[in-house]
């Protein structure tokens, strides 16, 4: 897999390496190609890269020495005269001197100072003491407050110089967040000059400097000192000067101007770590992509301005820094422009992708579906026509068997415990005959249950009493079925349906004779009548 950021080929990576670029980039949301070379300048350790990418990345000394190795000059045999001695006095043994780099710009957070309370026994014991220190305090602040109203020429400047508040104070500066010290900075500052126009960021010095490097800009550090005496001619003629005041609000120089009142602690901070030895102290601070050997994650300050300056000095010194260092931000800004463009056009494109591949997935998930519920369909059709053909064999074995079980016609000289019916069939029960009219004696014991199983089985025990010399066709009862009776057997006059009960006899239900009719119950039934054909003639006694 290759990247498309420089043609990083993250496949030859190591496992390890691979968890470490994504560690990184998660934090920093650099580029994968300046993500990779900066890991592999901290020896890929992801803490190392971290500080390095947010404080800044200092000279490498590794770097330094082999470069130094290689400028070793050979031993040979050298004549020079007084004056060249005096030249390469300063060039120990011949060393060629460094390159000059700027000086990186660290990243300063200022810590909160920890309050630490005494043990309880402590503070009851020293409780006293306090007490007393606190009144005595408040006493002489009462009594340095009066020396205030004094006039000038008369009033002690080490006390009333103490004890003056707002931008010349130099007590009761309690320390704030970075926001809050930063708005009461430009508060003090407009109160002392005035509404100057000058775009002071509202906020701590660490948001300043991630403002300037994620946007690639100038950040302007202006450093002032209220009891140093070069402050208020510095401030008024030179910082509020209308050339230096425009040159800092055009939008074109992209500058972020951030000031500090070094009574402030985030403020002495900064002083501290940028070296700041005299005041009014100014300095540009920028990002250096070509000064720090390719790398794009280094602010470097590119100007230091100390002391007081002229407007026109001053202004020439920051001009001069900008038109050497834009150039190399405009190039670092078109390509970061690149870069979001075609990471938006990927995104777009997976984004297609995804919306493609999500209807696509969507139709083959209906066409299983589809497919799914016709084979269901098609195995129950199947199921079911074999369920229907399993109780047709089912019904023919029942009848076959049944046939096998009704008792013979009695003999007509038996005239006891007899009963004599007509009985009208339809022609599905006998075969397509046209004589649908049978006369048959039953015993008077006989149930109903086996009259209705003589009419269903009539066609099979008609043929068989037809058929020479062959005995009844042997068959089993076929297991689990339980047979319903589709034609119901019915009196006509008055109408007496007669249900197929195992329990009742005909000689009880029916009587001695009777006339009785088959009526199917498959389909629907007529609206017609019985009439005088479907009655069954009289039978004699």
């Amino acid at each position: 897999m290759t990247s498309n950021d420089g043609g990083i080929d993250i496949g030859q990576l190591s496992p390890e390496q691979q968890s470490a670029l994504e560690q990184y980039t998660q934090v920093t949301a650099q580029d994968i190609k300046d993500a990779v070379l900066l890991l592999e300048r901290s020896q890929w350790n992801v803490q190392i890269a971290i500080a390095k990418f947010f404080d800044g990345e200092g000279p490498d000394p590794i770097a330094e020495a082999m470069a130094t190795q290689d400028h070793i000059p050979q031993e040979s045999s050298r004549y020079e005269n007084l004056q060249e001695s005096f030249v390469t006095a300063g060039q120990i043994f011949g060393r060629l001197p460094p390159l000059a780099r700027p000086d990186p710009a660290p990243r300063i957070v200022p810590q909160p100072s920890a309050t630490h309370r005494p043990p309880f026994l402590l503070a009851i014991l020293f409780a006293p003491f306090n007490f007393g220190y606190r009144a005595f305090s408040t006493l002489f602040r009462t009594f340095f407050y009066i020396f205030t109203f004094l006039p000038a020429s008369i009033r002690p400047r080490a006390l009333t110089t103490s004890m003056t508040s707002g931008w010349k104070g130099t007590r009761g500066r309690r320390m704030l967040m970075p926001r809050d010290t930063a708005a009461r900075f430009k508060r003090e500052f407009e109160e002392e000059y005035g509404n100057t126009g000058l775009p002071f960021h509202e906020g701590g010095f660490a948001q300043a400097l991630d403002l300037a490097k994620r946007d690639l800009k100038f950040l302007l550090i202006v450093l002032m000192s209220p009891e140093h005496d070069d402050t208020e001619s510095f401030t008024r003629e030179t910082l509020l000067s209308p050339e230096v005041v425009s040159f800092i609000n055009d939008p074109a120089n992209n500058i972020v101007l951030w000031g500090g009142n070094v009574l402030d602690s985030e403020a002495y901070q900064v002083a501290a770590e940028y070296n700041c030895t005299k005041y009014p102290f100014s300095c540009l601070v920028c990002l250096t992509p070509r000064e720090s050997g390719g790398s794009s994650t280094r602010m470097s300050i590119v100007k230091r301005l100390v002391g007081p300056l002229s407007p026109s000095t001053y202004l020439a010194e920051l001009q001069t820094a900008v038109n050497k260092y834009a150039p190399d931000l405009a190039s670092v800004r078109a390509e970061r422009t690149a870069q979001e463009v075609a990471r938006n056009l990927r995104t777009e494109q997976d984004s297609a992708y995804e919306r493609s591949l999500a209807r696509d997935r969507e139709r083959a998930r209906q066409r299983r579906e589809a497919e799914a519920a016709a084979a269901l369909a098609e195995k129950k059709a199947q199921e079911e026509a074999k369920a229907a053909e399993r109780r047709v064999r089912q019904r023919d074995q029942w009848r076959r068997w049944r046939a096998t079980t009704i008792a013979p016609e009695p003999d007509s000289s038996i005239k006891d415990n007899v009963v004599r019916l007509a009985l009208k069939l339809p022609e599905s029960l006998t075969a397509g005959v046209p004589t649908s009219r049978i006369m048959r004696r039953f015993a008077s014991a006989t149930t109903v249950e086996e009259l209705y199983a003589f009419v269903e089985c009539y066609d099979l025990i008609n043929n068989t009493n037809s058929s020479e010399g062959n005995g009844k066709e042997e068959a089993e009862k076929p297991e689990g079925y339980e047979h319903e009776y589709r034609f119901r057997i019915a009196s006509p006059m008055p109408r007496v349906v007669y249900e197929p009960n195992a329990a009742a006899t005909l000689g009880n239900t029916i009587g001695r004779s009777g006339n009785l009719i088959v009526e199917g119950i498959i389909d629907d039934e007529s609206d017609d009548g019985p009439d005088d054909d479907n009655s069954a003639d009289g039978v004699d006694e």
